[in-house]
């Protein structure tokens, strides 16, 4: 892949994240053609690089996360180090930080500093609360921001405590409003001839932002979206059923012309025929009945015979995947939602492929997530920096 025909070619992004959040809103631009410059400490760097399953004692999530993007090492706390993080803000397009509200400033490096040293630089900062606010200074993590933000809250069984989704959704969902953000403040620049500006964004607002319906409905009428398990409330039949063979399946049966044709793909024409199932309403004041219905009958039958009635009646379905699941399956395969690459010993791995999918100017994987400060002779020689001067930093403890 030609990596001046990517859209973002051209953009400079300097990474001041650690974990989650930061570097997944610079990888997407990384994917997309952007010059990710990441900037770790030289004492151990990103964490993440230790994070889950390791592989010769990195791990393997750091080698998808830190993809396309070069490694810098540099101590702020030095001046010589922040004077090198300076020379690169002064020529960066995208500065994105999710340092606690106040860490840079305290470092000399508010957005006073930074706007007046760049004028055009756009700055995204992730944070648990945001920028302003009583709950600036508290820690927060993507856990707290799904708690906060009400996805926890609405999340499992009424008749059990809240439970959490199976990834870190939270800081996911935030580094894409962030992603979003940048973009739009780079539009503004460049078209409306604007200055740069700061991209601030909450991982509890950006869980609150995609929670659909729940504050209307609370104004309106004093109602509180309450645990459901696996129902999709007041859409029904949405919802996982188990089949003979004890695997699990996915069934959204929930427009008026879906049920209908689920209903007599099943053999229940009395149901598919009752004007009171017509719409959504009906459905849903009978959702117990439905859901019985819908459990008896895929219960005694194996999953691969309940796709395929549903296949045949145009019923979106689908069987619970794995990660095992996916590996053999064709319509992953087909979108090439695999991506070959090699670890740095050249054993060969599957690293997830490129979202989204861009007709002319796609993304693609250039390399893996870099060792710690593989790139400092690379970008430090792009400031004016030579060999003798790197290693004076490095014997000084700047980089």
């Amino acid at each position: 892949m030609n990596v001046a025909a990517k859209p973002l070619a051209g953009l400079k992004v300097i990474e001041l994240g650690t974990l989650i959040a930061g570097p997944f809103a610079s990888r997407l631009c990384a994917e997309f053609g952007a010059e990710v410059i990441k900037i770790e400490s030289p004492d151990g760097g990103d964490p993440l690089r230790k994070w889950r399953k390791l592989y010769e004692g990195t791990s393997l999530w750091w080698f998808v996360q830190a993809r396309n993007k070069k490694s810098l090492t540099l101590n702020l706390k030095h001046p010589e180090g922040q004077e090198i993080l300076k020379k690169l803000l002064a020529e960066a397009d995208i500065l994105i930080e999710n340092f606690r509200p106040g860490v840079l400033e305290k470092l000399g490096l508010g957005w006073d500093v930074i706007h007046a040293l760049n004028p055009k630089l756009v700055m995204v900062r992730l944070s648990g609360f945001g920028q302003s606010g009583p709950y600036k200074d508290q820690p927060g993590f993507g856990a707290v921001g799904e708690s906060m933000g009400g996805l926890r809250y609405i999340t499992g069984f009424e008749d059990r405590p809240p439970v959490r989704t199976g990834i870190s959704i939270g800081d996911s969902i935030a580094a894409l409003w962030g992603v979003i953000g940048a973009l739009m403040a780079l539009r503004h620049r460049e078209v409306n001839g604007g200055q740069g500006q700061v991209v601030d964004v909450a991982l509890y607002e950006a869980v609150f932002a995609m929670m659909e319906s729940m504050v209307p409905e609370f104004d309106v009428f004093g109602f509180i979206r309450e645990r459901t398990g696996n129902i999709m409330p007041g859409i029904t039949p949405s919802s996982i059923h188990t089949a003979a063979d004890g695997r699990h399946v996915q069934i959204g049966a929930n427009g008026d012309a879906i049920f209908k044709r689920f209903m007599l793909g099943i053999g229940r024409e009395d149901l598919a025929n009752d004007p009171t199932l017509a719409s959504n309403d009906g459905r849903d004041a009978r959702r117990d009945e439905l859901y019985g219905v819908i459990d008896r009958w895929v219960g005694s039958l194996p999953l691969d015979e309940v796709l395929a009635v549903l296949n045949r009646a145009e019923v979106p379905a689908s069987r619970i995947f794995s990660a095992e699941d996916m590996f053999a399956d064709p319509q992953f395969l087909a979108r090439e939602m695999f991506l070959s690459a090699k670890l740095p010993d050249g054993k060969p791995f599957k690293m997830p492929g490129i979202v989204p999918k861009l007709s002319e100017t796609p993304g693609s994987s250039e390399w893996i997530g870099p060792e710690l400060g593989e790139h400092n002779a690379e970008v430090l020689a792009g400031l004016g920096y030579d060999a003798a001067q790197v290693a004076a930093l490095k014997a000084d403890g700047a980089i």
